[in-house]
């Protein structure tokens, strides 16, 4: 029988975990922790933060809710013991966290890869402190090369030549960079060969991600999914691509390179071809709940631990209980109802 660390603010502590294999209900190991830093953006994407839902009267967190950067260090050290290899920062829009720079380099003493997702609106700007505090790489959201239809996805008339810009910036610092499209039905999916074109032979990857039924707000519909197959068979029409074996077990984006060395692209196919069965994902929020899955409706609050004393063991003990109790499989049971679930926001726990 585990032994059991006696009560942490009232409530019954996790069995001791015993540094046996970390895996979950279905065999899962974990490998990443997204980490979002804030759940405040200056973009108002339509599919994560439409306008009519986070309006200028939006209660978001104050800054005393939020964990600060001693506190994601140390939760993060814990989840490098348990097995995390790769951290990636997210939000909200991670650069509007001041000082962020500050927690890439706390976070790059790990023995973990740091990375960041961006809106790029601020990237230009932070490139070089990123590089210079650690950051291994950066990952750009960018919807469109079409002006007018990205200011239209991202609602807060941000020019697509600034976020091109910022790419630029980066990669100028040495950052290797990834760029996702989320792929919209109607709305973006016209660009997708021509956003193929502008990132071949540049270094970078383009990945397209299928349109998903994220958080509460965003409206979704399978309508409005443009399959990950016919994203590949577009894009192959014009310059034929062949597969590429993964990086590593576990990873999201099924990988595809042009027949010519051009480079590759990669899919991301929640929605159609569900990854769930190999999902090595945990997410921290902003406020210190972990959430086991992107689809997820709560969360299991670390904060109040945190904050009332609990040791290193007794954190490291619920986050390993978490993990094991893990059966999320929503990509796998997703139906026209389930995507009506209330479900916890992307901006809150990071994409």
């Amino acid at each position: 029988m585990k032994k059991v660390i006696p009560l942490v603010s009232g409530r019954i502590a996790a069995p001791a975990f015993t540094g046996e294999k970390l895996v979950d209900t279905r065999s899962r190991s974990m490998h990443d922790l997204r980490i979002s830093v804030t759940d405040r953006c200056n973009f108002r994407c339509v599919y994560c933060m439409p306008r009519e839902m986070f309006g200028a009267d939006h209660p978001f967190l104050p800054y005393s809710a939020i964990l600060t950067f001693e506190e994601i260090t140390r939760l993060a050290r814990i989840f490098v013991e348990l097995g995390v290899q790769k951290i990636r920062l997210t939000g909200g829009e991670p650069l509007v966290r001041r000082e962020l720079h500050r927690l890439v380099a706390m976070l790059s003493e790990l023995s973990a890869e740091v990375t960041l997702t961006t809106n790029g609106s601020l990237l230009a700007k932070h490139a070089k402190s990123l590089k210079e505090a650690g950051l291994k790489r950066v990952t750009v959201s960018l919807d469109s090369l079409d002006d007018a239809t990205f200011r239209a996805m991202n609602d807060a008339d941000f020019p697509v030549a600034k976020v091109i810009e910022a790419i630029d910036a980066a990669a100028a610092e040495g950052l290797p960079v990834k760029i996702n499209t989320v792929v919209k039905r109607g709305v973006n999916d016209q660009d997708i060969v021509r956003m193929a074109e502008r990132w071949r032979g540049t270094g970078h990857i383009v990945r397209f991600i299928e349109y998903m039924d994220v958080g509460s707000t965003n409206g979704w519909r399978m309508d409005d999914v443009v399959p990950s197959a016919e994203v590949v068979k577009r894009i192959s029409a014009r310059w034929p691509l062949e597969t590429v074996d993964a990086n590593y077990s576990g990873e999201v984006a099924e990988r595809w390179r042009y027949a010519d060395g051009a480079g590759e692209i990669g899919v991301i196919s929640s929605v159609t071809q569900a990854f769930c069965a190999t999902c090595t994902r945990m997410r921290l929020s902003t406020e210190g709940s972990l959430f086991t899955c992107l689809f997820a409706e709560s969360g299991h609050d670390l904060k109040t631990l945190l904050r009332s004393g609990a040791s290193d063991e007794q954190l490291k003990n619920e986050i390993a209980a978490v993990w094991q109790r893990r059966t999320d499989r929503y990509s796998e049971i997703r139906t026209a109802e389930t995507a009506k679930q209330r479900k916890v926001e992307m901006s809150y726990i990071g994409g």
